[in-house]
């Protein structure tokens, strides 16, 4: 299985696929030999969810990884939804990863605490006091990474935890993709982890399929490095692999 187009831009190293099923497992197989890579008893990863991300998952099933060594992470939540809402976080978490894979321990990010400012905290000295040796990082329709649209990203941002509204083209994206019945429906505010927070992770593995990601791809690889697109900053990482489909690529493809 190889890449029809491989490249670099920046520091962001970009491998695309014919389809979403061979760029799900080829980011999976890059993730397994990462993680067999690293020589600690507790490997600490990270995870965007979403409909972009079943793929990856579905590769993953297929790698031979000793879970009992990870602890894993998720990027965001919405603000005050229930971990049993068909639209949580936590909810694809617990059943696409918690249930499947067995890790030895799953840290919540909650958003329906009674106090997120505090919850933020105390998630934010979470991924200070342990590392993340490998982030799964999505982006968004908007160019968004976790929830840190354009409207509220930092790449200063002082926290690692924060509370965002949620702007209009991402909350559709969310409805666009079933989670939601309704804009309504959608939530206005979410906890994400920030754009330093994402930053700090010692490797990323970017996974990106659909040709509606297509024009934030382009945007985030050959656009200015700016919050006008916040996954443009990913091309400043030092270690990171972008891998996209022929229809997420289908604006930067010859």
């Amino acid at each position: 299985m190889k890449p029809i187009k491989e490249m670099q831009v920046d520091r962001l190293k970009v491998k695309v696929y014919e389809t979403t099923e061979e760029l799900g497992l080829a980011a999976a197989t890059h993730a397994s030999e990462i993680i067999q890579s690293i020589e600690k008893s507790v490997i600490n990863l990270i995870f965007s969810t979403g409909a972009s991300q079943f793929s990856f998952m579905d590769g993953l099933k297929k790698q031979t990884i000793d879970w009992t060594k990870i602890h894993a992470y998720h990027l965001d939540e919405y603000k005050d939804i229930s971990p049993e809402h068909s639209a949580s976080f936590r909810l694809w978490i617990r059943t696409r990863i918690e249930e499947v894979f067995l890790p030895n321990k799953v840290e919540y990010l909650h958003g329906d605490v009674d106090n997120p400012l505090i919850e933020c905290q105390r998630y934010a000295k979470l991924l200070q006091d342990n590392p993340i040796d490998l982030g799964f990082i999505g982006i968004g329709e908007n160019g968004h990474i976790a929830f840190n649209d354009p409207p509220v990203a930092d790449f200063q941002d002082p926290s690692w935890v924060k509370v965002v509204k949620l702007d209009e083209l991402c909350r559709r994206q969310q409805m666009g993709e079933g989670w939601f019945a309704t804009l309504d429906d959608v939530p206005k505010e979410a906890l994400t982890v920030t754009v330093p927070a994402i930053l700090k992770c010692k490797k990323i593995i970017s996974i990106v399929p659909d040709e509606r990601k297509a024009q934030a791809v382009r945007n985030a690889l050959y656009g200015p490095i700016s919050t006008d697109c916040p996954a443009s900053i990913l091309r400043t990482h030092p270690d990171i692999t972008l891998y996209l489909d022929r229809d997420s690529a289908s604006l930067i493809l010859e």
